[in-house]
């Protein structure tokens, strides 16, 4: 067998994880969270400023206080929040990983995908856009196309850890963060890389929320309650909370981490990204069933594993009218009967919607309980939709200790676009 066979067989674990979310920044705040079923969604008065009908909002605390602990004041000039988002995690990640400090030298060994949806609409909208117009370019300042430009996390995450492999940025919309863990995980099994560091990172601008919330499409009559108002799977679900910050994940070779006596935490068994043509039923706002469905089961080929071995299923579940199809959706592709359907939460419950963000701070959730035993309740879905109702024994409410091995972790975006990405206990 020679050596490129040898590296398309290699496994890839996951030996580093790094989060800032709204209800817990670092893994143990976050960790610590999730049991307790701690929402850190909150009513925000600059959505309340801007007129929004939905004045709620899962935005990080805390951040001004902790961010010089990781950033120099100088770099922060040069910064917005999901740069700012992006970079703790991801600095947590690294380190988390027992990865050596970065110094002068370049990491050739380790690459970065790095998601987000719609970020640098704060600097666009804030500062760009109003300058711009009003003649006064000069006070723009020199930082202003790092801020802006799509790949703004990743090239200021790549410098901060002075990465030598691949720093891009994938964007997909919703599936954005669980896209770029699949896509990560496919670099190391081509033996493109020894290290991916994979997530999303998304800021919490209004201009990020507005079209959703002019779509109708927000959580409305929960301002006087925002904790109430993410209800994934719920009958009284009124449309998604909108959500920011970062996830990560530190995805490696099996030979690199037992070389370098990395704690694993979790092993990637396979994943698969599709598109549903907007076909069938599918639009850009809502996905052809068709589509899901065979990523779900293309996803398990790869893995080489059976429908029955999934134990857990963390869902895309936002709290809009695609929360049934979704859950149809996994009965169909898992080929099981309703009352045999895996046990099912939304991190999103807790958390909001974090866009392109999601499906990072999701993919850290679905490791931490893999790696620690537990499945997470999902908050405000005691009065589950009627359409759901048959799969009532699934939901998870209340945290439960479970020796789960197996965990799918999906994710579906505008455009009809699809991610699912299997979890295995190590």
């Amino acid at each position: 067998m020679n050596q490129e066979s040898e590296m398309k067989m290699e496994k890839v674990v996951i030996t580093g994880l790094g989060v800032v979310a709204p209800n817990g920044n670092g893994l143990t705040a976050y960790e610590q969270a999730l049991r307790q079923g701690v929402s850190g969604i909150r009513q925000h008065e600059h959505l309340a400023a801007a007129k929004f009908a939905c004045q709620v909002g899962g935005i990080p605390q805390g951040i001004d206080e902790i961010k010089h602990n990781y950033l120099s004041d100088e770099s922060l000039l040069a910064m917005n929040d999901a740069m700012v988002f992006g970079a703790i995690a991801a600095i947590e990640c690294w380190r988390d990983a027992g990865l050596p400090e970065p110094g002068e030298e370049t990491d050739w060994n380790t690459a970065a995908i790095i998601g987000t949806g719609i970020s640098g609409l704060d600097t666009i909208g804030e500062k760009l856009v109003p300058l711009t117009d009003a003649g006064k370019v000069r006070r723009l300042g020199s930082t202003i196309v790092e801020q802006v430009m799509a790949s703004s996390a990743s090239a200021n995450i790549g410098g901060l850890l002075g990465l030598g492999g691949q720093v891009t940025t994938n964007s997909s919309a919703c599936t954005t963060g669980t896209e770029a863990v699949a896509n990560g995980y496919h670099m190391i099994k081509q033996g493109l890389s020894q290290r991916v560091l994979v997530g999303g990172t998304e800021g919490a601008s209004k201009y990020s929320w507005a079209g959703f919330d002019a779509m109708r499409v927000l959580a409305r009559g929960y301002n006087d309650d925002p904790e109430s108002a993410s209800r994934p799977m719920s009958a009284s679900a009124v449309g998604f909370v909108p959500g920011s910050g970062a996830g990560f994940l530190m995805l490696e070779s099996l030979s690199s981490a037992q070389a370098r006596g990395a704690r694993i935490y979790a092993e990637v068994l396979g994943a698969d990204v599709n598109c549903g043509g907007q076909r069938n039923g599918g639009s850009i706002t809502f996905p052809n069933p068709v589509g899901v469905q065979r990523c779900i089961k293309t996803a398990l080929k790869r893995a080489d594993i059976k429908p029955e071995q999934v134990d857990l299923i963390n869902g895309h579940l936002t709290a809009t009218m695609a929360d049934p199809y979704e859950i149809k959706n996994w009965q169909a592709a898992l080929g099981c009967e309703a009352s045999d359907l895996p046990l099912i939460n939304s991190t999103k419950s807790m958390i909001g919607h974090g866009l392109g963000a999601a499906g990072g701070m999701e993919c850290v959730a679905s490791v931490l309980q893999l790696a620690k035993g537990f499945v997470h309740g999902s908050l405000n879905c005691k009065d589950l939709h009627q359409d759901i109702e048959p799969y009532a024994g699934s939901v998870v409410h209340e945290t439960k200790t479970i020796d789960a091995q197996i965990l799918a972790k999906s994710s579906f975006g505008f455009g009809d676009v699809n991610a699912c990405v299997l979890f295995k206990k190590y």
